[in-house]
């Protein structure tokens, strides 16, 4: 049975995030509209609800708490139904994680951020919330054959600097060298190095997980940035998906995967340094690369659905 906390958490990411009226949440959580209204005063009286979501303590369902407790981590999840389509799921989550950030950032922060669809996705319900001297910091170079002028990563990148009227610094390299000697000369190079510096400062991190089989295709792995001698390598190796293109296997381990000596993203360990790091996953199917990034150590903050979560503790068993 859920708890009366559990209640109004759904209650005010239900009404403060995803915009539904009191009466969807009353028939969705089986009470009354003057019950719902209740929920909502109480959130805002104990400050669950301030300007945006607050959800430090993350979400109490056994799941999450399974979850929490197995990796230390905290768990956010967005309520979204077992029936609900691929989209409404990404929306969902997407929202949640877009509050958690805004809830997060602060003046003087320097905020790493990935590129893919759920960050595609994730800045599209950003509230503008002007900062002072921040900084969004590109953490995994972007560009690749196709897209040399690295467009689409551009489009994610931007309406973070917007939303919080911070400096966006672009790290203008490939996501994977086609050379590890390349990247090792141009790791070399000042201008690669001042942008390593702001990586290796970061307060924060913002990320999706790619995964090679996910139902939605990762756009690592669907757009041209490996090419098709590379994919084919991937199972050999063990390799689920990736983080900031360092790709991962389902136990955790990424230093021996050949590839990711020509990839450029911030590493597993290097993201350790980092103290808030929001993984985003709204995918069942992302299960497998999910647990081999929470092994991994990536992630301090999981933004994602409930059937998400459960896809991970089944793959446990």
């Amino acid at each position: 049975m859920p708890t009366r906390y559990d209640e109004m958490y759904q209650a005010a990411v239900r009404y403060y995030i995803q915009n539904e009226t009191m009466e969807t949440i009353a028939r969705q959580l089986q009470v009354s509209r003057s019950s719902v209204s209740r929920l909502l005063a109480e959130a805002r009286r104990i400050g669950v609800v301030r300007i945006s979501l607050a959800s430090e303590t993350g979400s109490r369902s056994p799941t999450a708490r399974q979850l929490a407790e197995i990796f230390g981590i905290t768990v956010h999840l967005a309520p979204v139904a077992d029936a609900a389509s691929s989209n409404t799921r990404l929306e969902r989550v997407s929202r949640l994680a877009a509050a958690l950030l805004s809830a997060s950032v602060h003046d003087g922060a320097l905020v790493g951020a990935a590129w893919g669809l759920t960050m595609a996705n994730t800045v599209r319900y950003l509230e503008r919330r002007p900062l002072h001297d921040a900084y969004i910091v590109q953490m995994s170079g972007g560009t690749n054959p196709q897209d040399t002028a690295a467009s689409y990563v551009g489009s994610i990148l931007q309406p973070l600097g917007d939303a919080f009227d911070a400096r966006v610094i672009p790290f203008p390299v490939p996501a994977f060298f086609d050379y590890q000697a390349t990247k090792e000369a141009m790791w070399q190079e000042r201008s690669v190095r001042a942008v390593i510096d702001y990586q290796e400062r970061l307060d924060i991190a913002i990320f999706g997980i790619g995964a090679i089989h996910g139902r939605v295709p990762s756009h690592v792995y669907s757009s041209g940035y490996l090419d098709p001698h590379d994919i084919a390598l991937l199972p050999n190796e063990g390799v689920v998906g990736d983080v900031n293109t360092v790709l991962l296997r389902e136990d955790g381990s990424y230093a021996d995967i050949g590839l990711n000596a020509r990839a450029t993203g911030v590493t597993p360990a290097q993201m350790q340094r980092i103290k808030l790091r929001i993984g985003v996953v709204a995918d069942p199917s992302r299960a497998a690369a999910l647990l081999g990034a929470l092994r991994a150590g990536t992630i301090t903050d999981l933004v994602c659905d409930d059937a998400t979560a459960h896809a991970v503790l089944e793959r446990l068993r």
